[in-house]
């Protein structure tokens, strides 16, 4: 037992990770997000290295825990799969995604649009819209939420970084769009308490790791709460 303490130490007194009952009462989810499922590319899949004093959970792991804190018998269901670009996202993901008949979609699409070279703004722009749509007809809520800016990540190169630093950006510029256009909820990472900090990041230079899928979990609990708020 101390040594499950030990290693936890630093998440319990990370203030930016909050721990699983804190985001349950963070979220206050309501009825209809009894069934919620999560749609994208290895950002949902939940890619990461392990950071050490954390639990090695994505933030959709630490979300299915709360989301059953909060509402006992909530369904969180995630699709996710690395490399995919967004129309390969709306391809293989929308229709079982619908199928589903979720409360929520929680959508994170675009990244792998950005870092290439021949990326189409416009084109990521009617993905998007295709993608979300469906699901506001369809009577389910959805939340986006903008892609860190990696530049400030300290493995990523000064080679890299002025490439994928200006592709990110627009992607979220995209993303926070369409995600209005659609009513949809959207979790401004990038203004968030921990946007910042430089050690949530994995070695690969692009993915999170432990504590930074902690501080995801935590931002994206703050923003479906706040949301449930302006709904009641």
């Amino acid at each position: 037992m101390i040594r499950d303490i030990d290693v936890l130490a630093r998440e319990w007194a990370d203030p930016h990770v909050g721990a699983d009952h804190e985001l349950a009462r963070m979220m206050r989810p309501p009825v209809r997000w009894e069934r919620v499922v999560v749609l994208g590319d290895s950002v949902a899949e939940g890619v990461r290295e392990p950071s050490p004093g954390y639990r090695d959970l994505s933030w959709v792991d630490r979300l299915r825990v709360a989301f059953g804190l909060a509402r006992p018998g909530a369904t969180l269901f995630n699709l996710g799969r690395r490399d995919l670009r967004a129309a390969e996202i709306r391809a293989a993901q929308l229709a079982p995604a619908l199928a589903l008949r979720p409360g929520l979609a929680i959508v994170t699409a675009g990244g792998n649009d950005g870092l290439r070279r021949r990326f189409d703004p416009a084109a990521l722009e009617q993905e998007l819209r295709a993608l979300l749509t469906p699901f506001r007809e369809a009577g389910a809520d959805v939340l986006t939420f903008d892609l860190y800016d990696m530049t400030v990540n300290p493995y990523m190169s000064e080679r890299f970084a002025p490439v994928i630093g200006p592709g990110m950006e627009i992607v979220t510029a995209i993303t926070r769009k369409v995600s209005a256009e659609v009513g949809g909820i959207h979790a401004r990472l990038r203004e968030g308490p921990a946007a910042l900090d430089t050690d949530r990041f994995s070695s690969d230079g692009i993915h999170l790791n432990a504590r930074g899928h902690g501080i995801v979990a935590t931002d994206l609990a703050r923003a479906l709460g706040g949301a449930a708020g302006q709904a009641v």
